[in-house]
């Protein structure tokens, strides 16, 4: 079952036609992970979102799949073994948006950590977090130190610690996951919001009506167990509920900004603290040509759909990045691009937003709702798993049925079904080698592996049968075949969807986005049947984003909505 976009009601339909065993609110990793994990233990699942896929918090992270090496400052020892050893998973299941990342942590005079400081917690999260031993920690002199990354401030360092992040397209990783657990059987539909809870006599919840939101069509859908993992809104859906009580989210705010390497040629990816006194620490990483940089966290209290980045965001981060990488001399007219999320928190009296624990915790209503809250992106497999099982420890104590545990340890992800991460390059460059003899060009065949992995070959046939569409709607092949992909198999509704997403052009090459943008719309209109006040909607939409994501309001949004 594909997640195409020309199939949402058909979903949505199926969905209300009978009922389902659990229904899933919320499409972000953890809501994807919920119903991969239900669905391989043969549950008949359904998931809908009010947004796109990972539209929330989602596609807004640092990109890391990390084991949380800040948690042990914290001496949240649980949740750095459960991370550390989680994205060891994820990486096997999906080695095509997850990859090593080495990252340099380095040492001053007077600051945070020392020598011994460093080496012995390097240690001891290698020993945590189940590290493997060609990746455990090295601890670099000065000399090694500035040989790596000599953009480095040289005044009062003394070395670093050198260990084993892994990098991922948070976006991408979601969409896999929805797209693995629909192949299995999953019905899942985004932009259809939950406007109503259904209980029963005795006000047991037992369904929900959903509302389309590209048609405003209404559907009942019923279910034996629902399970609310909508992230930011997680308390929305339990003042829905009435059941709002006791422990409630803390949202914070996390700000990354984006400068082509050009203007910022550092190459090796760092962890470092602040250079303010304010005892945070800062993410800047290299990533195809670009550098991004974050984050911020600060308490957040507005309505959490597309959050934005403030001066204040960039001009703490461009200070953060001056302090530690003095020669630069970064102003905001280097910023590209930037992005905003928030992090859904459970809340803790008397702690600041960093110093609020990432641990996730459920909570049942009387009602029968169970939500999901707090978490990380990289625990979302484990998250998943404990929701399921108490889906199916309370469907057998009702039922009497036995159901299987949890097996996504070792369920490979959409595009990641190479038998193992071992097997990732060899297959990219047997990939490269059958696109050759195809005609393709082999930097064309390695960016497509690389990002949607063993379902390239579907990219592929796309461009040996694209040609004539893509010299008439003016589009580099390469270009539309992602787009094609993306309304075929990735329920691809809106430009933005593709754009922030699906490709992540936004993000980290905005000016490729807004340059392709006018036929990428027109072919989006032509395929999907838009009507004249659909078109002006989406495109009032794209170039909101793109304002939105570039120097915070450099350019007027009336001047974005001309280049689309």
């Amino acid at each position: 079952m594909t997640l195409s976009t020309n199939e949402r009601t058909a979903k949505l339909e199926k969905m209300a036609g009978a009922p389902l065993d659990l229904l899933v609110i919320g499409g972000g990793i953890t809501g994807a992970g919920i119903a991969l994990d239900a669905t391989v233990r043969g549950l008949r699942v359904g998931l809908v979102d009010m947004q796109d896929f990972a539209g929330g918090t989602s596609s807004r992270s640092t990109k890391l799949v990390h084991g949380g090496l800040r948690y042990l400052k914290q001496l949240e020892v649980k949740v750095v073994a459960e991370v550390g050893k989680e994205r060891a998973i994820v990486y096997e299941n999906a080695p095509h948006v997850t990859s090593p990342e080495k990252m340099m942590l380095p040492i001053y005079k007077k600051g945070t950590f020392g020598r011994f400081s460093t080496s012995l917690g390097l240690k001891v999260y290698d020993f945590l977090a189940g590290v493997k031993k060609e990746e455990h920690r090295v601890m670099l002199s000065r000399k090694q130190t500035l040989a790596k990354e000599p953009l480095l401030k040289k005044e009062g360092l003394k070395g670093s610690g050198y260990y084993v992040e892994y990098r991922t397209d948070d976006a991408r990783l979601t969409i896999e996951v929805m797209k693995e657990a629909s192949d299995r059987g999953a019905l899942a539909v985004n932009y259809a919001k939950v406007d109503e809870l259904i209980y029963d006599a005795n006000h047991k919840l037992t369904g929900v009506r959903v509302v389309d939101q590209l048609n405003q069509k209404e559907y009942r859908i019923f279910a034996k167990k629902i399970v609310n993992a909508a992230g930011p809104w997680v308390d929305t859906i339990r003042e829905k509920d009435h059941s709002k009580e006791g422990k409630h989210l803390h949202l914070t705010k996390g700000v990354h900004i984006v400068i082509d390497g050009k203007r910022f040629p550092m190459k090796q990816s760092l962890y470092f603290d602040t250079t303010n006194g304010d005892k945070r620490m800062i993410f800047v990483i290299p990533r195809d040509g670009k550098v991004y940089a974050g984050t911020t966290d600060t308490t957040y209290s507005h309505w959490p759909i597309d959050p934005k980045p403030t001066l204040e965001d960039r001009d703490y981060i461009l200070a953060a990045i001056n302090g530690m990488f003095p020669s630069v001399h970064l102003t905001a007219n280097d910023v590209e691009s930037s992005w905003a999320g928030v992090r859904p928190l459970i809340q803790e009296e008397g702690k600041s937003p960093s110093e609020i624990s990432r641990k996730d915790e459920i909570f049942i209503a009387n009602s029968g709702l169970i939500s999901i809250a707090g978490g990380k992106l990289t625990g979302y497999r484990k998250m998943a798993e404990r929701v399921v099982d108490t889906v199916t420890k309370q469907l057998g104590e009702e039922t009497g049925k036995s159901y299987p545990e949890c097996r996504t340890i070792a369920i490979e992800l959409s595009g990641g079904h190479f038998g193992g991460s071992k097997h990732y390059i060899p297959f990219v460059q047997e990939q490269i080698k059958i696109g050759a003899e195809q005609g393709l060009k082999k930097e064309t065949v390695a960016r497509l592996v690389k990002k949607y992995g063993t379902n390239s070959s579907v990219l592929f046939h796309y461009l040996r049968t694209n040609r004539e569409e893509a010299i008439s709607y003016q589009l580099p092949q390469e270009l539309l075949a992602t787009l094609q992909y993306g309304l075929n198999e990735e329920m691809v509704v809106s430009p933005v969807d593709y754009f922030t997403r699906r490709s992540g052009m936004t993000l980290f090459s905005i000016n490729e986005a807004k340059k392709w943008a006018k036929p990428v719309m027109r072919y989006m209109a032509d395929q999907l049947k838009w009507t004249d006040q659909q078109k002006e909607h989406y495109a009032d939409e794209l170039a909101a984003s793109f304002h939105d994501a570039s120097d915070y309001g450099a350019a007027s949004r009336d001047s974005e909505t001309k280049a689309v």
